[in-house]
């Protein structure tokens, strides 16, 4: 997994497409544990693959051709644990190559290298930036008509030219350790389009707090594509998601503080479908939350759901955080939210993610108004 040379930026972790892996060589594996060892071990000698123990390095080398690869990935899959795959520590070369000290930075976990095999097409992805930006309005509640942002979501594009949705490209970014090159790049073209499009709102940007291993170097290309757009800082909200892994509190509280410090927006994504989210609003204290559209889908109809949604909403008032009902789809929920005081509202009932984005949208009353109209 040598580096390709091809960059984004000054991060090169962060910024640079790792290359294929491709041709004929060997990887090798260092072990958690001996009896780990000796069972894989004793599931190659059943196979064609050719391997070697390299004693004084205590690691097994074994000779992968392109025919092989699927086989010793089939088989690593079926005899390993997912702990053990995620614990074992592997490096790869090419044939006839010997690794130095200066390739041991490649090292990764088998775990990943077995993902990072499959990969190749989001790697050309990402080195050929097949991606653009849909956007996604989100209005006042109290009316509808009123845009006062826009949500940047990404979407990729094969190589027919149709879109790929998020869900997929993020799974399989994360399990292959290019969390990080995806990550950047989402958001400067997020910014470059906004630019475009001529936005003037409110810019709402994702981004993982595990692609951000420094934030004065690993965040520097985003606040330079910025700053080239002529968007105001103040115009920027950046959204941190809670909702699939325990954060680093520590860490997810400098990256913030330094997009406080640059001027930026804080808002907390999916709030209500994580663990942590009240102890996360104490700590971070955002400007925004936007309530996970799993509580609002229903909200009207669902007793739990409504009582937990409507002591956010007081709390969010009571320490003048705004708010923003995401995923509303039906007039009810609309006018549930807008009775309790949510401030601002986006989902399918308003508008569908779109590029270029929706410059209008259309004032919705309440049930009885649409009914009347119809």
């Amino acid at each position: 997994m040598k580096r390709s040379g091809k960059t984004f930026g000054s991060c090169s972790r962060c910024e640079t497409v790792p290359e294929k892996i491709e041709g004929s060589g060997g990887l090798y594996l260092w072990f958690p544990v001996s009896h780990t060892l000796n069972k894989f071990i004793s599931a190659l000698a059943k196979t064609k693959l050719e391997f070697q123990l390299v004693e004084e390095s205590k690691c097994l080398y074994v000779i992968l051709h392109d025919i092989g690869k699927e086989k010793f990935s089939a088989l690593a899959s079926s005899v390993l644990t997912n702990q053990e795959l995620k614990e074992t520590k592997v490096l790869w070369m090419r044939e006839a190559e010997q690794p130095k000290f200066s390739d041991f930075y490649r090292s990764t976990s088998l775990d990943s290298f077995l993902n990072f095999s499959k990969s190749d097409w989001l790697l050309d992805l990402l080195s050929e930036e097949r991606i653009t930006t849909h956007f996604q309005p989100i209005v006042h509640t109290s009316d509808t008509s009123q845009i006062f942002a826009h949500e940047a979501l990404l979407r990729g594009i094969d190589e027919q030219g149709n879109l790929i949705y998020p869900g997929r490209i993020f799974a399989q970014a994360e399990s292959a350790g290019l969390l990080f090159q995806l990550d950047v790049l989402a958001r400067t073209r997020a910014i470059r389009e906004a630019k475009v499009h001529g936005i003037k709102e409110l810019l709402f940007i994702n981004f993982s707090p595990t692609s951000v291993y420094d934030p004065a170097t690993c965040l520097r290309m985003t606040v330079q594509a910025i700053d080239e757009s002529g968007i105001p800082h103040s115009n920027i909200v950046f959204e941190v998601a809670e909702s699939q892994h325990p954060p680093d509190i520590e860490h997810l509280i400098k990256i913030l503080m330094f997009y406080r410090e640059a001027g930026f927006l804080i808002a907390m994504d999916d709030f209500g479908s994580g663990s942590s989210n009240l102890n996360l609003m104490h700590q971070l204290r955002p400007d925004f939350i936007k309530l996970d559209m799993q509580l609002i889908r229903n909200v009207h109809q669902d007793y739990y759901k409504a009582l937990i949604t409507e002591k956010m909403l007081e709390i969010a008032v009571q320490l003048e955080i705004k708010t923003v009902a995401e995923g509303v789809e039906t007039v009810e929920e609309l006018d549930w939210v807008r009775e309790r005081g949510a401030n601002f509202v986006q989902g399918y009932l308003i508008a569908k993610p779109t590029s270029p984005p929706i410059t209008n949208t259309s004032y919705i009353g309440g049930v009885e108004a649409v009914s009347l109209s119809d």
